[in-house]
């Protein structure tokens, strides 16, 4: 019922979402082509919220050994992947008409580039022929690991400048109001979703814990 109840949330959401980008939010400077921005930035903050979440059960996991936990951490980590994904393909779309190149190696895009690849890695391990228990094990201390890049993701136009405009700077954005009342609603609506998508993940990847453990009980 959760699951039903966050889904229809977030279709409800997501069209209201769409209709303050495309008849709400004023066209920028660039034109319509910046309302792409409101799609990337929901995809980069829930992406980024998912590998949090993989850090967070990689602990508990380790401490604990529930293999809820590790189902948990390895859900997240698949929306954390597809999401961080469509955010670097909207990106570079914004990118080519903004910049004119469809990629810069400027240090936020690069350190998304390579947590993208450390994570695409983590998945890579999920399903590689080990022990459940074990592999389960490697894959938290990959988890939490793979945590370092993260917080640098997320602070490289602070700490390093960027072409990419930070994230956390309101004031002089240029940003009016409506804009970002499309944000704020853009990450609602994915939030909505990726705890739907989350919860069903989940509860598949226990089902396909129950079927192994079927299979192996009519092999002994």
């Amino acid at each position: 019922m959760k699951v039903k109840v966050l889904a229809a949330l977030a279709g409800i959401a997501l069209l209201v979402q769409q209709y303050m980008i495309w008849f709400y939010a004023p066209v920028a400077q660039s034109g319509p082509v910046q309302k792409i921005f409101y799609l990337h930035l929901p995809n980069s903050w829930w992406a980024l919220v998912s590998f949090f979440v993989v850090f967070v059960f990689s602990i508990l996991y380790i401490f604990n050994r529930n293999p809820v936990f590790d189902r948990v951490a390895g859900a997240a980590a698949e929306l954390g992947v597809l999401f961080a994904t469509l955010a670097l393909v909207t990106g570079s779309v914004w990118a080519r008409a903004e910049w004119g190149h469809w990629w810069v190696w400027d240090p936020k895009l690069t350190t998304a580039l390579i947590m993208w690849y450390v994570y695409a890695g983590y998945l890579v391990l999920r399903s590689t022929p080990m022990g459940r228990d074990r592999k389960a094990l490697v894959c938290a201390v990959l988890g939490i690991v793979a945590f370092l890049d993260v917080p640098l993701v997320f602070f490289a136009a602070k700490l390093w400048g960027s072409a990419h405009p930070d994230g956390l700077a309101r004031q002089g954005s240029g940003m009016a109001a409506r804009m970002w009342y499309t944000v704020f609603a853009g990450l609602v609506s994915f939030g909505f979703m990726w705890c739907a998508m989350l919860l069903v993940r989940v509860r598949q990847l226990a089902h396909q814990a129950r079927l192994e453990a079927l299979l192996i009980w009519d092999e002994e």
